[in-house]
C-alpha cells in the first residue's frame, strides 16, 4: 500500500511564498506520475501542476511563472513552491500520484491534504 503525506501548508501574506512537500511511501512501487490538487472552498478540486516520471512538468494557467512542480526521486517526494501568492491561491492542497505496485497494476493514491491560506 502506497501513502502519501503532505507538509508545508499554512498562513501566508499576499505577495508571500510557500513550499508543500509530499512524501510516497510503502513497499515495492514506482511513481508514473505525481501531482498537485487544490479545493477552494466552495469549489470543485482542481489540478494546479503535475510532473511524470520523465520530468514533464504542467501547469494550470493561473499559476505559471508563480508556482514550480519539482520532485527528489530518491526520496519519492515532490515539492511545490508558490511564490507571489495571491488570496485566491487560498484553498486545500492535496498530492496525488499515479503509481505502479509490485505486478505492475496501476494504482491512484491521495493524500490527506494541507490547507494553504493566503491573507493580510
Amino acid at each position: 500500500q502506497v501513502q502519501l503525506v503532505e507538509s508545508g501548508g499554512g498562513l501566508v501574506q499576499p505577495g508571500g511564498s510557500l513550499r508543500l512537500s509530499c512524501a510516497a511511501s510503502g513497499r515495492d512501487f514506482s511513481i508514473d506520475i505525481m501531482n498537485w490538487y487544490r479545493q477552494a472552498p466552495g469549489k470543485e478540486r482542481a489540478m494546479v501542476a503535475s510532473i511524470d516520471s520523465g520530468g514533464y512538468t504542467k501547469y494550470v494557467d493561473s499559476v505559471k511563472g508563480r508556482f514550480t512542480i519539482s520532485r527528489d526521486i530518491a526520496k519519492n517526494t515532490v515539492y511545490l513552491q508558490m511564490n507571489s501568492l495571491k488570496p485566491e491561491d487560498t484553498a486545500v492542497y492535496y498530492c496525488n500520484a499515479g503509481v505502479r505496485d509490485y505486478q505492475m497494476r496501476y494504482l491512484e493514491v491521495w493524500g490527506q491534504g494541507t490547507l494553504v491560506t493566503v491573507s493580510s
